[in-house]
């Protein structure tokens, strides 16, 4: 066996499926992610029906990363259902992987993070504490600062932010869907993500479901991805700098709709339906004072909240 095969084994990242779901991508930003990420890892790309011009751009890329497979899809399935899609598609053209690097179009792995991810959730596993889902820390590519992890108390939702590069992983109520490392066996146990949610909060719901099956969610300080949230952010202080997304109009409205399905779903913690309604409710006052666009911003999230409460208890 070469010194390249024995190298390959040892890091197991052989065994990591990479899922992208793109739609009307940054070309350059999606071709840095795809050389940044480990050669031995399988990927697949499901384009959500960006068009012709994309879809070309993304077949000429097909040839120039290894062990890349491109789908085009004609219409936009939406993000959950596009995952689910790449995972299928993954696991029957490579049957030996064993775990699911998901990633959004915009999200960039550092150096050696994905190798990181894969050594933690190998780590927690033989400890015992029976990982779900481990994710990176992910820096905001417009401010530079990190989103933090997402822990809740009894009565607190918080993000605590640890020293980058830190070694000891974080234990997380919820972990950001992009960068997430996810062992294959679980969607086959819990059914794959919520293709209903279509994009906003389906990680959010995915995480509760890892939870309420008595699995652990971390976050690994080590993996550092950098990531952009909504179309653009906004950078404020409350307490410490902080980060808030600018969102467009129909992602309001999946936002508005989405998180009033987990407020009616009895697998979600409390205190996460606590300040999930008040988010909400600074959402609304943000938009409608400051954004120039705040009626179609309102009437979307008002839509949200009407589509929301036309579907019996989710769950």
């Amino acid at each position: 066996m070469s010194a390249a095969a024995i190298t390959q084994r040892a890091s197991g990242l052989d065994k990591v499926l990479v899922v992208t779901v793109t739609y009307h991508p940054d070309l350059d930003v999606l071709r840095r992610q795809m050389q940044l990420l480990p050669p031995e890892c399988p990927k697949v790309v499901i384009d959500n029906a960006s068009g012709e011009a994309t879809v070309q751009a993304l077949l000429a890329l097909q040839k120039t990363v290894p062990r890349l497979q491109v789908v085009a899809n004609t219409q936009n399935l939406g993000l959950a259902a596009a995952l689910n899609q790449g995972i299928k598609q993954g696991r029957a053209q490579w049957p030996t992987v064993e775990y699911c690097l998901l990633l959004d179009q915009d999200s960039e792995p550092q150096p050696g993070s994905v190798q990181a991810l894969w050594d933690a959730m190998d780590g927690l596993q033989r400890g015992g504490l029976n990982p779900g889902t481990v994710g990176p820390m992910l820096l905001d590519v417009e401010t530079g600062l990190q989103h933090g992890f997402h822990q809740a108390t009894r009565w607190r939702w918080r993000r605590i932010y640890p020293e980058a590069g830190s070694l000891q992983a974080v234990p997380c109520t919820n972990v950001n869907g992009s960068g997430s490392l996810v062992p294959v066996h679980l969607f086959d146990e819990l059914g794959g993500l919520d293709e209903a949610f279509f994009i906003d909060h389906v990680d959010t719901e995915w995480a509760f479901r890892v939870l309420h099956h008595g699995y652990s969610l971390w976050g690994i300080p080590k993996a550092i991805f950098k990531h952009r949230m909504g179309q653009k952010t906004l950078k404020y202080w409350l307490f410490g700098w902080r980060v808030w997304p600018y969102r467009s109009p129909i992602r309001h409205y999946y936002l508005f709709r989405n998180a009033i399905w987990l407020v009616r779903n009895d697998c979600v913690p409390g205190v996460w339906r606590f300040w999930a309604v008040i988010k909400l409710g600074i959402t609304i006052v943000v938009h409608g004072i400051f954004d120039s666009q705040r009626m179609v911003q309102l009437t979307h999230m008002w839509r949200g909240v009407v589509s929301a409460s036309n579907v019996k208890k989710y769950r």
